[in-house]
C-alpha cells in the first residue's frame, strides 16, 4: 500500500505545470484588475481597450517593448507615440508613453495625457534612451516654474523605482479651473481659456467656446481668475494672453437630459454619408474584430455589423469621464451632430458637478429634443437587441429592457468584454439614474476619436 501511495505521489509531482491564463474575450488587465494577464490562446494577445479594461483579442496589437529617446517627438510618422490629448501614462497603463508634438503630463495617478505647449522643453538628462515595456515605464523630469509639485513613483522592469516630478502651474485642457467650493488651480495653460459652464463648474476649454453664464458672473473660486480669464459675451482673455474666448455659438450651454442604453447594434453614424467626417464610426464583427466594410448591414437587421465593445465609458479623473452617446439635438440633424463631441455637466443626482465628454455616434427615433442616450453596457437594450446574437450562449443577465441591470454585482453577469463600462456606471457615475445636464459642443479629444476613427472635417 505504501508503495502505491509513493508511486502516485511521484506521478503527481511530475505533472506538467500550467501557467494561469485568460481565455479569449476575457479581461487581462486594467486599473484595479488582479487576475490573469496572460492569454491562453496563442492567437490572442492582451489588448488595451481603456484605462480600466484590457482584453484577450485576436488581431494586431502594439509592440510590447518600445525604445524612445524623449517623452516628446515632432515626427508624425512615429506611430509608436500618442497624439496630443491622448493618454500616455498612469498606473497600470500599457499603451505608448511618448507623445507627438506634445509632452506627457500627469493629471492624476491613473492618467497622464499628451499636452501641447504646457511644459518647458525636456532637460538634457531627459534625452537618455529609455526602454519601456507594456507593463512598466520610466519617465523623465521636466522643469516648470516653482508651483505645485506632484511626485509619483513608477516601478521599472528591474523592480527598482524612479521618481518623476511634474510641476503643474496651470490647469490643462478640459480640467476644472473654478466654481463654487473649488480650491484648485484657476489659471488655464496656454491654448485654453477658463470658461464658466455653471456656478459650480468652470472648465479650461479651447478658445471660441461659449459661456453659459452672464457677463457679471466672475469665477467664484478666485478673484484672480476673473482678471486672467473671462467667459462673458463682451470680454475674454487667457492665462497666456495669446488666445481669446468668444461667446458666439448655437447650442452651447443648453439644458438637456440623459438616459442610458447598450443594444450592440451598428450605430447610425457608422453608415457612410451621414456627415462630413474622416470615416464613419468604426463597427466590429461578432468576433470583436474591426469590420472594414462600412456598408455592412447592422446586426439588428440580420447583418454582422455590431457596436465595438471598446465604445464604452471610462473615467479620466474623479470628476471627468469620456464616452459615447446617441443624441437628438433640437434644431439639428445627424449632419451636424454625427461624431461631434459635447461636454456634459451633470446638474442633478450624485454626479452633479461632474463632467463627461461624449462623442455622438448614434441617434434614435425614441429620443426627445436635447436628449443624450449614453452608451453604458448593461444600460438596457431599448428598442433593439443585437447583444444576444453577438454573445450567444453563456448565462448572461442583461437586466430590464429599459434601464438594464440594477446593481454593480449584476455587472458580473454580463460578457467579460462589457463589464468595465458597467462597473463605471456604479463607480464613477455613482449609479446616477438619468441625471439632467447642460451640454456644450467641444473639440473631440483624440483619446475618443482614436477609438471610433471618426473625426469631423
Amino acid at each position: 500500500m505504501l508503495k502505491i501511495i509513493l508511486i502516485l505521489f511521484i506521478g503527481l509531482t511530475n505533472l506538467p505545470k500550467t501557467t494561469p491564463c485568460a481565455s479569449q474575450w476575457s479581461q487581462c488587465g486594467g486599473i484595479g484588475y488582479s487576475g490573469d494577464t496572460n492569454c491562453c490562446d496563442p492567437t490572442t494577445t492582451c489588448q488595451y481597450s481603456n484605462p480600466w479594461y484590457s482584453q484577450c483579442l485576436t488581431g494586431p496589437t502594439n509592440p510590447t517593448t518600445t525604445t524612445i529617446a524623449t517623452t516628446t517627438t515632432s515626427n508624425p510618422a512615429n506611430s509608436g507615440c500618442a497624439n496630443a490629448y491622448s493618454q500616455c501614462g498612469g498606473q497600470n497603463w500599457q499603451g505608448p508613453v511618448c507623445c507627438i508634438a506634445s509632452t506627457c503630463n500627469q493629471l492624476n495617478p491613473y492618467y497622464s495625457q499628451c499636452q501641447p505647449g504646457t511644459t518647458s522643453p525636456p532637460t538634457a538628462s531627459s534625452t537618455d534612451s529609455t526602454t519601456v515595456s507594456s507593463t512598466t515605464q520610466s519617465t523623465s523630469s521636466t522643469t516648470l516654474p516653482p508651483t505645485t509639485t506632484i511626485s509619483t513613483t513608477v516601478s521599472t522592469s528591474s523592480s527598482s523605482s524612479s521618481t518623476s516630478s511634474i510641476n503643474q502651474a496651470c490647469s490643462f485642457m478640459y480640467q476644472q479651473c473654478g466654481g463654487i467650493t473649488w480650491n484648485g488651480l484657476t489659471t488655464c495653460c496656454s491654448g485654453s481659456v477658463c470658461t464658466c459652464l455653471n456656478d459650480y463648474y468652470w472648465q479650461c476649454l479651447p478658445p471660441g467656446q461659449s459661456s453659459s453664464c452672464s457677463s457679471s458672473n466672475n469665477n467664484p473660486s478666485s478673484t484672480a481668475a476673473s482678471s486672467s480669464s473671462s467667459s462673458s459675451s463682451s470680454s475674454s482673455s487667457s492665462s497666456s494672453s495669446s488666445s481669446s474666448s468668444s461667446s458666439s455659438g448655437n447650442n452651447n450651454g443648453q439644458a438637456g437630459i440623459t438616459t442610458r442604453y447598450w443594444d450592440c447594434c451598428k450605430a447610425s453614424c457608422s453608415w457612410p454619408g451621414k456627415a462630413a467626417v474622416s470615416n464613419p464610426v468604426q463597427t466590429c464583427t461578432s468576433q470583436g474584430d474591426e469590420n472594414p466594410d462600412y456598408n455592412a448591414q447592422s446586426a439588428c437587421n440580420g447583418g454582422n455589423s455590431y457596436m465595438c465593445t471598446n465604445q464604452q465609458p471610462w473615467a479620466v479623473s474623479p470628476t471627468l469621464s469620456y464616452g459615447f452617446a446617441a443624441a437628438d439635438i433640437s434644431g439639428q440633424s445627424e449632419a451636424t451632430w454625427c461624431c461631434a463631441c459635447y461636454s456634459l455637466i451633470f446638474t442633478s443626482g450624485p454626479v452633479a458637478g461632474k463632467q463627461m465628454i461624449v462623442q455622438v455616434t448614434n441617434t434614435g427615433g425614441d429620443l426627445g429634443n436635447n436628449q443624450f442616450d449614453i452608451q453604458i453596457p448593461g444600460g438596457g437594450f431599448g428598442i433593439y437587441d443585437a447583444c444576444t446574437n453577438q454573445f450567444p450562449g453563456g448565462n448572461y443577465y442583461w437586466g430590464a429592457q429599459y434601464g438594464g441591470v440594477s446593481s454593480r454585482d449584476q455587472c458580473s453577469s454580463l460578457p467579460a468584454a462589457l463589464q468595465a463600462g458597467c462597473f463605471w456606471r456604479f463607480d464613477w457615475f455613482q449609479g446616477a439614474d438619468n441625471p439632467s445636464m447642460t451640454f456644450t459642443e467641444v473639440t473631440c479629444p483624440s483619446a475618443i476619436t482614436d477609438i471610433t476613427g471618426c473625426v469631423r472635417s
